[in-house]
C-alpha cells in the first residue's frame, strides 16, 4: 500500500506539467514552404496546380477549339481519383486550377453534377412558387465541352530497415471532349519527391 502512494504522488507532478503545457501559434505566409509530416500539403498542390496550369493553358488544341468555335471553351470539373494510402481531398487540385484558368480568361467552367442537381431542385421549385417573370426557365443549361478528370498516386520506397523512405507523388490531369470522348490535353506532374528520415529511438 505504501508502495502505492509513493507511486501516485510521485506521478503526480508529471501529469500536472503535461496538462499545463503551452501552446505557441504563429501565422506564416500562405508562400512559405512548409513539410511537417511529409505527407501531401497545400506547398504541393501550390507547385502541382502551378505547372499544369501553365500547361493547359499553353496548350495549342484547346486555343485552337477556342478559335474555330469563336467563344471560349467550357469545362466541366468531373472526378480526381485519391490513388495513394493518404486520406486526401482530391477536388483541392481541381477547383485550385477552376480559379485561376477562369480568371485567365481562356476558358469557362460550369457548374459540376452536385451543384447541377442543386439547380435544377431550385428551379423547379420557383416553377411551382415562383411568378412566371422572375422564375428560372428549365432547359436553357450551357453545357460543357470538355470534362477536367484526374488522380492523385504515389510510389512509396523503404530501405530495409523502415526508417528512410522516398515518396513520389504522380498527378496526372485530362481534358476530354465530351462528344467525341477525345482527350485535347493532358500532362502528369512528378515534382513532389519527398526523403523521409526517421531517427532510431533511444530511452
Amino acid at each position: 500500500m505504501k508502495r502505492f502512494i509513493l507511486c501516485a504522488v510521485c506521478a503526480a507532478p508529471v501529469f500536472f506539467m503535461l496538462s499545463c503545457g503551452s501552446v505557441s501559434v504563429s501565422r506564416v505566409s500562405s508562400d512559405s514552404l512548409t513539410d511537417l509530416s511529409g505527407y501531401w500539403n497545400n506547398t504541393d498542390v501550390r507547385i502541382v496546380c502551378e505547372s499544369l496550369i501553365d500547361s493547359c493553358l499553353n496548350s495549342a488544341r484547346i486555343a485552337r477549339f477556342a478559335e474555330e468555335k469563336g467563344r471560349l471553351p467550357r469545362i466541366k470539373i468531373g472526378t480526381f481519383k485519391n490513388n495513394t494510402d493518404e486520406h486526401l481531398d482530391p477536388a483541392i487540385i481541381p477547383n485550385t486550377m477552376k480559379v485561376v484558368i477562369t480568371n485567365s480568361g481562356k476558358a469557362e467552367f460550369v457548374a459540376d453534377s452536385a451543384t447541377q442537381n442543386e439547380l435544377r431542385a431550385e428551379k423547379q421549385d420557383q416553377l411551382g412558387a415562383a411568378s412566371y417573370e422572375t422564375a428560372a426557365s428549365i432547359g436553357n443549361e450551357t453545357a460543357a465541352d470538355f470534362m477536367l478528370t484526374g488522380s492523385v498516386k504515389t510510389i512509396v520506397d523503404r530501405d530495409p530497415t523502415g526508417r528512410r523512405s522516398t515518396r513520389t507523388y504522380f498527378v496526372n490531369a485530362e481534358l476530354t471532349h465530351i462528344e467525341t470522348g477525345v482527350i485535347y490535353w493532358t500532362d502528369e506532374n512528378s515534382d513532389i519527391k519527398k526523403d523521409i528520415r526517421q531517427s532510431k529511438v533511444k530511452f
